[in-house]
């Protein structure tokens, strides 16, 4: 009995040693913290359970939390052979106090009856206004760690916040920048809306598609966060000097955390907290386009190359030709005016045609723009077609650029057929002189005795004072912008949910959203005649009030801008429809067309 005592001993001591073999216990803590700011220190035992952990005291600092233990445990299988490992941390929050330098001891923690410990390690305590040269300096909450993400734990603008980021600081008058509007968050989000946008006066925008998932991990000011773009566009400034574009501000819920002990180790439970954020503003400084603008320059900026082709080869008079230009490069392509071109007086010319490919490359938009000249020769001959001139500024080199293209001498073959209408409208100011044999008659009474011809007098007079009513009325509404905006908000936010249609056949619910909700904020704009830089939630309930509709129907409204922003900003988490949420929109404008407005 004795003997298998001594072997059941010598197994278990041998087993004891093995996993304290195994065993390692380390601490992770920054280098160097900022007075005032909270930090956090961890301790990771691997492979081994530990029990009885005793934390050192660190001076000059306040223990704000802890030790809270997290466990985890994995296993994997390769070619048949399993292996599996697991951590325990102890995590400890703290906030610094008194500057210096401080030797932190070592922390113990029992392992199968033997004693494990950490090395002690060195921490600075910097004066206030100084930053510290690491990036494992913390606020007191992590992203990655829900033991810190307490329900008792304040949330600061440290943890989570909206920033507006400029490309560029300094550019010219139609020069692209790009301007994203991002999230950072150390805390899971359950509902997102924008309560009020940032507003773009004085850009031209385009809107780069995104997808507003906290997906990815980003280090900012040594912390870490996830981040979403909530927003991504190119900006074309219209007019020189500083502008601004205005903070949004925005509605969140986000998940803390309830931890408790239990016979089953730390348990969490999540707990929602509603919070208001706002972005901060950014400013551009915008530089005029330099003095003096050549002739041919019509606001192209960027840099691009030119090229023309003339078709058929073979032209005849009276048969349709072609001069087409193709302007390639990288700026903005989308406003891109036609350049003049001098065509000889003998050629029918139609307004030129442009056609835009354009996609969003490194900041800017690149692609082409084909412009179509159609021009029908009338006369047969040879005809001179000078150089075309397309200038554009490049920003890079801060210089105009004049390109100019080849000069073509066309001959033009007789051709069957006749001038065309629209030529001959412009050309001709003498008739052909009649050939055919007139039938004259002897008058026998004057026209003076006829009605006839007194209604030729009196039906032009008054057809004239009904038309001149009819434009005075048309310029008396006219001239009141907010009222033809009003009548006009139903058409607009009709043809916004065509979009929105197209995109929910397409299953592309989030183009779809931000159709919808473009269609609805237009229309309460358009409707109740508020301006896009006073566009609100508070501001359009109280008008619909004032306008007269009723409470049930202003609910109706409240609920369907929830539910498309929800949707907008956190598609993973919405269940609704796409075809109920188009039919509740397209039924809520159709109501509030019904509502009599008050006197």
């Amino acid at each position: 009995m004795r003997r298998i005592i001594y072997i059941y001993c010598s197994i278990m001591l041998a087993t004891v040693a093995q996993v304290v073999a195994a065993a390692t216990f380390t601490v992770h803590a920054p280098r160097q913290v900022t007075q005032g700011n909270k930090f956090q220190i961890t301790y990771e035992l691997k492979d081994a359970e530990g029990a009885n952990f005793v934390a050192p005291d660190v001076e000059g600092a306040t223990k704000l939390y802890g030790p809270a233990l997290s466990t985890s445990y994995s296993a994997t299988i390769v070619n048949g052979k399993a292996s599996s490992s697991s951590s325990q941390e102890y995590s400890m929050i703290y906030k610094a106090e008194t500057p210096g330098t401080y030797k932190v001891g070592a922390a113990s923690v029992m392992v199968g009856g033997h004693k494990m410990t950490t090395k002690p390690f060195s921490i600075e305590i910097l004066p206030s206004g100084q930053k510290a040269d690491n990036s494992r300096q913390s606020s007191g909450t992590s992203y990655a760690n829900p033991m810190t993400q307490s329900a008792g734990h304040k949330v600061s603008g440290n943890d989570i916040f909206v920033r507006i980021q400029m490309s560029k600081q300094h550019i010219y008058e139609q020069e692209a920048v790009v301007c994203t509007i991002r999230l950072y968050t150390k805390y899971q989000i359950s509902q997102f809306m924008a309560t009020l946008q940032p507003s773009f006066d004085g850009f031209l925008i385009e809107e780069l598609p995104q997808s507003p998932n906290l997906n990815n991990v980003e280090s900012y000011n040594g912390q870490n966060y996830m981040v979403a773009d909530l927003k991504k566009c190119i900006l074309y400034p219209q007019q020189s000097g500083k502008l601004t574009i205005t903070s949004g501000n925005y509605d969140v819920t986000v998940v803390q955390y309830d931890t408790y002990r239990s016979l089953f180790g730390t348990l969490s439970q999540p707990v929602e907290k509603k919070l208001q954020v706002k972005s901060n503003s950014a400013t551009v400084v915008i530089d005029p386009l330099p003095e003096p603008k050549p002739a041919s320059f019509k606001g192209a900026v960027g840099n691009f190359t030119l090229s023309s082709s003339v078709t058929p080869d073979a032209l005849k008079t009276y048969a349709a030709a072609t001069y087409g230009l193709t302007i390639k490069g990288t700026g903005n392509l989308k406003y891109i005016k036609a350049p003049d071109i001098a065509f000889p007086k003998q050629f029918d010319v139609y307004d030129p045609q442009n056609t835009v490919k354009a996609a969003a490359s490194g900041g800017n938009m690149t692609g082409s723009v084909t412009v179509n000249y159609t021009f029908i020769p009338q006369f047969a001959g040879k005809f001179h077609l000078d150089p075309a001139e397309f200038t554009f500024f490049n920003p890079a080199t801060k210089r105009y650029v004049t390109l100019k293209t080849e000069a073509y001498d066309l001959s033009v073959a007789k051709g069957a057929g006749a001038p065309t209408t629209h030529y001959t409208q412009q050309t001709a100011d003498i008739r052909h002189i009649h050939k055919r044999e007139m039938t004259l008659t002897k008058r026998q009474h004057y026209a003076v005795e006829s009605v006839a011809y007194w209604l030729w007098y009196v039906l032009p007079a008054l057809l004239f004072a009904a038309l001149l009513v009819i434009y005075r009325k048309q310029l008396r509404e006219r001239a009141d912008v907010a009222r033809m905006k009003t009548k006009r908000a139903s058409k607009v936010a009709q043809k916004r949910l065509k979009k929105a249609r197209a995109f929910m056949q397409q299953n592309d619910s989030a183009a779809f959203y931000t159709e919808t909700l473009s269609a609805l904020w237009g229309y309460m704009s358009d409707k109740l005649r508020i301006p896009v830089s006073e566009l609100s939630r508070d501001n359009i309930i109280a008008e619909l009030q004032n306008y007269g509709v009723g409470e049930e129907l202003t609910d109706r409204v409240n609920r369907t801008l929830d539910k498309c922003e929800f949707a907008q900003y956190a598609p993973e988490l919405s269940g609704d429809n796409l075809a109920d949420v188009f039919a509740e929109a397209a039924a809520l404008i159709s109501d509030l067309e019904k509502v009599n407005k008050k006197k």
